[in-house]
């Protein structure tokens, strides 16, 4: 496709903000590397807001961080980050989506998400961690697909780190059955998220089946039904795009389906979706996906306009707590992010246009 991405005009320049947003990423960092993160029960997260120590939105940020990782200042942000993921880790290089000191840290089980994206971004870091990727692959069902927890289950696993990590279940045995009754979620979940996080740590064979499963839920456009956490369509956009840059050659037959749905959701104003975070997913899917049309440019003008006076992009949910959406996650720090590895990678494109 012919090049069609513009330098913005008439507003903020990228670089500058670019420049702010890291700067508040970096005044908002808590002293032992993590970052805020709120539960709310609005997408919008204006209803109420509650604070929640969690892994998980540290190392999202982190990840989306390593599209600038020649800033100083996300040097900086990197070295308080990683000895917060370090003493996160469990056996087997598992981790848990709450932070040891949550309350709830006894009684939720470790997952895949907070597992390979803390694993991808130590490893980006030439840190030295378990290798997860046994006890990945052996928390898998029948068919080859990934579970989202590592929890106790009736079938056979030869994998002694799993035990080792899922057996801790019986020093609170009423109090696990509680949260597993009480909260919405269940020992067998499989979600398309998840399962597309985890596709470019794979081998090719290995691959297949989730490519499969991923291929069938965009060719039925069941995108807003195929993951209890992450309900929102863009979100499963962005993750297979960010496997189709990462080199998933398998998941081409789709580019083109979710270009077009994207871009069926841009409005007047340059946004996509409904909020700035939704832009950001469209902006860098659209990105990875190879399509340099002048949309993209409107939604980036979007994004500048968006900013904050502090350099941050307004909170929005990112992920749910079910099916239910009785509550979901989000902070300004991750839109933020979000939005930072969107400019940067459009203005990396820029550059390199001739």
């Amino acid at each position: 496709m012919k090049l069609q991405l513009l330098e913005i005009k008439g507003t903020v320049s990228i670089a500058d903000a670019l420049k702010r947003s890291i700067q508040y990423l970096k005044s908002h960092q808590y002293p032992n590397g993590e970052f805020c993160c709120y539960f709310a029960p609005d997408d919008r997260m204006q209803e109420w807001c509650v604070p929640d120590s969690t892994v998980f939105p540290t190392a999202i940020i982190n990840t989306c961080l390593l599209s600038v990782s020649d800033n100083i200042e996300v040097e900086t942000i990197f070295k308080r980050s990683i000895p917060f993921f370090q003493y996160q880790m469990m056996r087997g290089g598992a981790v848990n989506y709450f932070t040891k000191w949550h309350p709830l840290f006894p009684l939720s089980p470790p997952d895949i998400d907070d597992t390979i994206f803390v694993y991808n971004f130590l490893r980006s870091q030439n840190v030295s961690s378990p290798d997860p990727i046994p006890l990945i692959l052996s928390n898998r069902n029948k068919n080859g697909l990934f579970y989202t927890w590592f929890t106790l289950r009736s079938r056979l696993n030869r994998d002694r780190n799993y035990w080792l990590i899922t057996l801790r279940e019986f020093k609170s045995p009423i109090k696990s059955l509680m949260f597993w009754m009480k909260n919405d979620c269940r020992r067998n979940d499989i979600d398309a998220v998840v399962n597309s996080n985890v596709l470019a740590n794979l081998d090719k064979e290995r691959q297949k089946v989730v490519i499969t499963y991923l291929i069938e839920i965009i060719n039925n456009g069941k995108e807003n039904k195929c993951d209890s956490w992450y309900q929102n369509p863009f979100t499963l956009y962005y993750s297979l795009s960010c496997n189709i840059a990462k080199g998933v050659s398998g998941l081409k037959p789709v580019t083109e389906t979710i270009i077009k749905r994207i871009l069926g959701k841009q409005k007047k104003d340059g946004s996509i979706g409904d909020s700035a975070l939704d832009t950001s997913f469209g902006i860098t899917s659209l990105l990875n996906l190879g399509y340099y049309g002048k949309p993209v440019s409107n939604a980036v003008s979007f994004l500048l306009q968006a900013q904050k006076e502090n350099g941050e992009w307004p909170r929005h949910i990112f992920f749910y707590s079910g099916p239910k959406k009785a509550v979901g996650w989000g902070s300004e720090e991750l839109t933020t992010a979000f939005c930072i590895e969107a400019l940067s990678k459009y203005q990396q494109v820029l550059r390199s246009q001739p």
